[in-house]
Order: structure tokens, then C-alpha cells, then sequence
């Protein structure tokens, strides 16, 4: 069964996140700015004209599909590097996948989602071979 996991970050922490996710073999994941508020509701800002509430801050969206057997380790990984101990740290949001598809190959579920160096290969994730590429119209 495939997972998605989605983590909403602060923006300080994302090279971090990045650096632990690809120590333990992810490969594959999208990165999105993104506006939003949590518990803490946004931050009160003192200016020359007063002070202000920011109720819309800014924030990184890291977006990860990939296999059960691959999923504690990933969160591990997410909160150990994500981590400051304030408030606006961040959630984690973890969902279920129906399929995978890659268009040019045409591979499903797992072998659409396997790197060369991901994971699974630095794990020693024995995987089906991937089928023979044919054109479309054969």
C-alpha cells in the first residue's frame, strides 16, 4: 500500500528537512509555499504605527508519496529535522494512495515510484523488474 505524506514546516527548517529526508533515501518529493495558520492563530508585529496581528504566515508544504514500509522512518526523519520546540513547528498529514502511474513507462504502485538510490534500494527492497518500454500504438 502507497502513503502520502504532507508536512506543513516553517520555511527556516526546509533545507534541513530536505537534508534528513535524502540521508535516508528519499528521493522523489515536491516542495510548495504556501500561507496559513495554526493554534497560534499568526503573530502580533510592533510597526511605527502601532502593532498588528499576521494571521497568514508563511509556511513550506512538503509533499512525499512512497510505500508502508517506508513511513515511520520518513516521519522520524521529518520530525527530528522540523523540530524547534515553539509553537508553529508544523503537522503532519498522512493519507492513503488508490494508485501510482508513470506516464512515460507506464509502471503502477511501486515500481512507478522507485529512484535509482532511493530507499528501498539502500534498504535491499527486492522489486519487480520494470516492463519492456513499447509504443503506445503497438
Amino acid at each position: 500500500m502507497l502513503k502520502k505524506i504532507e508536512a506543513i514546516i516553517r520555511e527556516d527548517k526546509v533545507n534541513d528537512v530536505k537534508d534528513a529526508l535524502s540521508e535516508i533515501g528519499i528521493v522523489g518529493l515536491n516542495i510548495f509555499e504556501i500561507r496559513g495558520h495554526g493554534r497560534q492563530g499568526g503573530i502580533k508585529l510592533a510597526g511605527r504605527s502601532g502593532t498588528y496581528m499576521v494571521d497568514m504566515l508563511p509556511k513550506i508544504q512538503v509533499n512525499i508519496v512512497l510505500s508502508d514500509r517506508n513511513l515511520e522512518a520518513t516521519i522520524e526523519a521529518i520530525l527530528r529535522s522540523a523540530y524547534t520546540g515553539e509553537q508553529g513547528d508544523g503537522l503532519i498529514f498522512v493519507y492513503p494512495v488508490e494508485e501510482v502511474i508513470r506516464i512515460r513507462t507506464r509502471e503502477r504502485s511501486q515500481e512507478a515510484m522507485t529512484y535509482p538510490g532511493d530507499i528501498d534500494e539502500r534498504k535491499g527492497v527486492v522489486r519487480l523488474a520494470p516492463p519492456a518500454e513499447s509504443s503506445p500504438g503497438k
